[in-house]
């Protein structure tokens, strides 16, 4: 008899706890905080608030590539150093020669499957750009776009431009 009723007491207390649980559970389900109003905005449905005043918006990127008439008129402010055609060689590697090639003829590997080919960074019109006509075309030109305008940061563009056009004057020196 004693053990009946000390298996009761047992029972009570495993059992009250775990109803009392699944009550205050169910209670909080039911009636607890509700997620009633829920704001369903999309991008094309927002608008967007105005900018505060005394501020300009800027398109990204027209503040790193000039337009094709500001192109003409920029100088590539770096000399043509050994150790700036270095970097220059290194940053050709990482972005340019597997759509140009080893030797800027347009024959790498990944531009072998574009149409049209790749330039041949080594022509008398290549050569034959400005600074900033050569950066502009470097950055935007056919198969560039918008791509290498994001992706080359403006610290290595002088750089590169210096080494493709150590590029054509090593290719035309064999010549």
């Amino acid at each position: 008899m004693k053990e009946r009723s000390m298996m009761k007491v047992i029972a009570v207390l495993v059992l009250i706890p775990a109803l009392l649980a699944a009550a205050l559970f169910g209670y909080i389900l039911v009636k607890g905080p509700r997620m009633t109003v829920q704001h369903k905005f999309r991008e094309f449905q927002m608008v967007p608030p105005p900018p505060p005043n005394g501020t300009a918006s800027v398109v990204p990127g027209s503040e790193r590539v000039p337009a094709a008439a500001a192109a003409a008129g920029l100088k590539n402010p770096l000399q043509s150093t050994p150790q700036n055609l270095a970097w220059g060689q290194v940053y050709y590697q990482y972005y340019c020669v597997f759509c140009h090639g080893e030797g800027g003829a347009g024959n790498g590997p990944v531009g072998h499957s574009y149409t049209p080919r790749p330039a041949d960074l080594r022509t008398p019109k290549v050569a034959g750009y400005s600074d900033g006509e050569l950066l502009r075309a470097s950055l935007t030109g056919i198969g560039h776009e918008p791509v290498l305008e994001r992706v080359v940061p403006p610290e290595h563009r002088w750089r590169l431009l210096l080494f493709v056009r150590w590029l054509a004057g090593a290719t035309n020196q064999k010549h």
